[in-house]
Order: C-alpha cells, then sequence, then structure tokens
C-alpha cells in the first residue's frame, strides 16, 4: 500500500466485511453483539467505499493532497477499528473465529493508518505557519520548574522557555525541585520520567497528594512513547505528555494552555479567600447579636437578605435596668458608658450562649429573641433559663461597677410568646433583622412591670415551656392599648425536684 491501494487490499477488506456479514446471518447472537456487529459491517461498507473511490482516482493513500479526504478516509478506518475494537472488549468469551476475525480487522486498521499517516501535508502559502510561529492572543509571565537529570534538556528546555518571557527554574534532582517550591511561587512543572532516586512517576505523586502544589499544572516529557504509559500519567493527575525529541511550537502551546489552567485556578483560589474573608467579617459583626449557628444558616442561606418577612412564634426577652434616667443623670457620661458596656456586653454573651437573637439595644434595654430566624422546639424553655442566668450575674456585674467607683444596678425582665411578622426591615441599603407585631408590644408592658431583680412570664410562654418553673407572684395586667388581660408570673428558679427528671438546665438557667 506504498502506491495506489492495491486491488488485493480492497478484496481483503472487502472479504473481512463478507465474514462479518456471514457472522450476523449465521449465528445466534445476543441483542447487544448483533448490533455492534451490524455497526462495523457498515463502518467496513464505508472504508470499502473510501478506498475504491481513491483507487479509481489512482491517488496513492500515502499521497492525498486533499486535507478533506484524508480526514474522511481517516475517520472510516477509525471507526472501523473503534468498533473491532469494542467488541472485543464487551463480548465475554468470544469464539475463536470471531476472536481471529477481529484480529485481522484491527491490524489492516492499523496499518492503513500508518500509510496514511505518512502522507506528506501542502502547506497554504497564505495562512501562517503555526510550526515557524506562534503568537499568543496575550502576554504570558510565568516561572516553570524543569525537572529532568539530562543536562542538555535542562538547558534546552530553559532557553526555549525565557525566549517565551518566562522564567525557567532548572532541577536535576527531586530534591532539588521540592526545595524550588517551597520557595518560589511555581505556575508549572515541566516533568521527566526516568531520573535517578525519586522517579518522575513518584514525583507526580507527591505533587498531586500536596495541599499546596496539587493545583499546578504538570506537562510530562520523556522519551517513553507507549500508550499506556501516557493514560498512566494522565490518571495520576498529569495535565499533559509531550514525547521526546519535543516540537518547539508544540511545547509552546502546551505552556500557554497550562498557564491558562493555573491562572483559573490562582482567580478560583483569590475569589475564595475574599469570600472567605466577607464571611468572618459578617460573622464576626453579626457575631456581636447573634450566635455562631444563627449566622452560618443565615450566610448559607441565598435569601438570607431579601427584604419582608414572615409569621413566625417567637418568645420575646426584653430587659432594662430600673431607675437608669436617674443614674444616668448623676453620673457624667464617659461614666454613663462604662455602666451600659459592663452590662450589656455580658447580657449579649448569655443571651448568645442560649442560643438567642440579640435584636435591639435600646438606650439600657435589650430586645432578644428566641425562636426567629432559626426556630426550635425549646425556644420558651432557653428564654426563660437565659433569665434566670442574667439575673443571677447582676451580682459580678456590680461587683465591677463598684471596684470602678460606678454604682450598683438592678433589671427587670419580661417574657412573652406570640406570633410576630420576622424579616428584614427597612431598605436595600439600610436594613436590620427583627420583629413587629402585638406580642413584641405585650412583652413591652409586662416588662415594664417587673420590680428590681424579678422576671415576669406570660402565660403562654410559660404553657410552651418543658421546664418546672418555681414561681412567684402571679398577677393580671390590663395594660393600656391591649384589649385582653395578660396573666404572668413571677419565675424565681427552675425546680428540678418538680419535674421528676433531671433538667438540661440548673437552676440558675445554666446549661
Amino acid at each position: 500500500m506504498t502506491n495506489s491501494v492495491p486491488t488485493r487490499e480492497l478484496v481483503r477488506l472487502q472479504g473481512l466485511q463478507v465474514k462479518v456479514g456471514q457472522l450476523l446471518v449465521k449465528n445466534k447472537l445476543d441483542d447487544l453483539l448483533k448490533d455492534d456487529l451490524g455497526r462495523l459491517y457498515e463502518a467496513l461498507e464505508l472504508s470499502v467505499s473510501k478506498l475504491d473511490s481513491l483507487n479509481l482516482q489512482g491517488i496513492a493513500l500515502n499521497n492525498i493532497d486533499n486535507a478533506e479526504t484524508r480526514h474522511d478516509i481517516r475517520n472510516a478506518i477509525g471507526i472501523t477499528k473503534g468498533y473491532a475494537e469494542l467488541i472485543k472488549d464487551t463480548v465475554e468469551s468470544p469464539s475463536a473465529s470471531l476472536s481471529n476475525l477481529l484480529d485481522k480487522i484491527m491490524l489492516w486498521s492499523a496499518k492503513t493508518i500508518s500509510t496514511l499517516e505518512r502522507t506528506p501535508i501542502k502547506r497554504d502559502d497564505s495562512k501562517p505557519s503555526l510550526i515557524h510561529s506562534l503568537k499568543p492572543q496575550q502576554e504570558y509571565r510565568g516561572h516553570i520548574l524543569i525537572l529532568d537529570d539530562e543536562p542538555a534538556n535542562r538547558e534546552l528546555l530553559s532557553r526555549h522557555i525565557q525566549q517565551l518571557g518566562m522564567q525557567p527554574f532548572a532541577c536535576e534532582k527531586a530534591e532539588q525541585a521540592y526545595e524550588v517550591l517551597q520557595n518560589n511561587d511555581i505556575d508549572l512543572i515541566l516533568l521527566d520520567l526516568i531520573m535517578p532516586e525519586v522517579s518522575g512517576h513518584q514525583v507526580l505523586a507527591d505533587l498531586k497528594a500536596s495541599q499546596l502544589w496539587r493545583a499546578i499544572p504538570v506537562i510530562v516529557i520523556s522519551g517513553m512513547s507507549d500508550q499506556e504509559e501516557v493514560i498512566r500519567c494522565i490518571q495520576a493527575g498529569a495535565d499533559d505528555y509531550l514525547q521526546k525529541p519535543f516540537n518547539k511550537v508544540l511545547l509552546q502551546a502546551r505552556l500557554y494552555a497550562g498557564l491558562d489552567r493555573k491562572s483559573w485556578v490562582d482567580k478560583e483560589r483569590h475569589l475564595s479567600s475574599e469570600l472567605e474573608k466577607s464571611q468572618r467579617f459578617i460573622k464576626n459583626t453579626f457575631g456581636r447579636y447573634l450566635s455562631t449557628e444563627i449566622v452560618s444558616k443565615l450566610l448559607d442561606k441565598p435569601d438570607g437578605l431579601d427584604m419582608g418577612g414572615q409569621l413566625q412564634t417567637v418568645t420575646i426577652l426584653m430587659a432594662d435596668i430600673r431607675g437608669f434616667t436617674t443614674i444616668s443623670e448623676s453620673l457624667p457620661p464617659q461614666k454613663v458608658v462604662k455602666v451600659l458596656n459592663n452590662y450589656l456586653g455580658t447580657m449579649a454573651e448569655i443571651i448568645m450562649a442560649h442560643d438567642g437573637t440579640v435584636d435591639e439595644f435600646i438606650g439600657d434595654a435589650i430586645l432578644a429573641l428566641f425562636g426567629a430566624p432559626v426556630a426550635k422546639a425549646d425556644d420558651s424553655a432557653r428564654a426563660i433559663a437565659c433569665a434566670l442566668a442574667m439575673q443571677a450575674e447582676m451580682d459580678a456585674i456590680n461587683a465591677r461597677n463598684i471596684a470602678d467607683g460606678l454604682p450598683s444596678i438592678d433589671i427587670g425582665i419580661g417574657i412573652n410568646t406570640g406570633e410576630v411578622v420576622a424579616g428584614n426591615i427597612g431598605s436595600k441599603k439600610r436594613a436590620k433583622y427583627g420583629v413587629v407585631g402585638h406580642a413584641v408590644n405585650v412583652t413591652s408592658r409586662i416588662e415594664d412591670q417587673t420590680l428590681p431583680g424579678e422576671i415576669l412570664v406570660a402565660k403562654s410562654t410559660l404553657n410552651a415551656c418543658s421546664l418546672a418553673c418555681k414561681l412567684g407572684r402571679e398577677i393580671e395586667l390590663r395594660p393600656k392599648g391591649v384589649s385582653e388581660i395578660i396573666d404572668v408570673s413571677a419565675v424565681e428558679s427552675i425546680d428540678i425536684s418538680t419535674s421528676g427528671q433531671p433538667s438540661q438546665f440548673d437552676s440558675a438557667g445554666e446549661k
């Protein structure tokens, strides 16, 4: 098959086609094999047609001027070879006749393609040749690590890389390469396989196992040309494979492609780092008011910042300092602020420790939510336990106040459970998460009736609470602007003995 396609080659190919047809007609085959053999028969028929046309024109297989004709013939032969290989790989225990026939088809296909590849390609002089020049669409800069034990190869690759405006780092051994990687920002690695001490395969495995280096593109440049070796390297994580002696323009194209991949990886890492910074800022900012769990859930929700709200049942806690107006009038502004900071900072930590949300600080008053934005089954129990913990901490706060020359303070806490509209309130430019509704107003009225050091809890909250609480005074409130009578009780502690089972909270309300 060195000149035109001999008639005997066409007859041989036709003979192979006939044998495939005979298998289809004479043998009892399963549906999958019958279908694949039918496709192989059609592929053989296409190959026969293409080669017969070529023979009638008197064109040698290794001297086809037309690129489209060469493509069509190669495509037809490739399909033939592909189906023969597929059947060989998928059929379990093929008969000797089928196995022999498939081997002959694959051998004929391989020889024909080999002959076709020896076709001299005529270049269109009107088009620029990539063989002589490959001009990138952008300017490439980068640090390229070369690992090759052959000095001439290192020198040659280094020269090529310098001509492309990049900086080479040539290494003879793996140990040197690792040191370069630790001390430099490497963008791409050119790796030889056969080296003393540590092989290229081991280096590739080390690179892909490293969190720092695994994203660096690796192009293997080796004298080993068998397909199994190429597959082995690609499966191990290599981005590309070039055979020695390498083509300069092909190396250049692979370098540019590798640097593009590295650039996208670096951009992705940068964006990921910026996102992490943003989320850390949000967590640190909102973490002053919300528990870490709640902040994380809000960040995970794509609609977390949507304006609007939804109807939710929440337990509302309000607390303020009794007689704070009188205290603030008797102190200079700096000391008033210090009293507030001592108090509010401690209270916020206690609220967040009980998975509550600090919705607002209004002067000396605190508005906290249990059940918004994240609802839990024990919202009312945590609110009561939180209130007890807040009152229990007042002794420590007052001890600090006295040590700082500040007055002692007492607080009253009101708790109520009801339906509210919870969501982001405000505008697109400035908004806050909050709740509105009748239940908020009722809670405010309850808190107004508290005595110093007292916790007043609405009956609705006590009914929803799983804790057995030791109660103090009970009163009926008829607050202004509220039509119904509100039954409230003073909660003094959590009565573990009455509940008959250990509580998750102790008597002070601590978890």
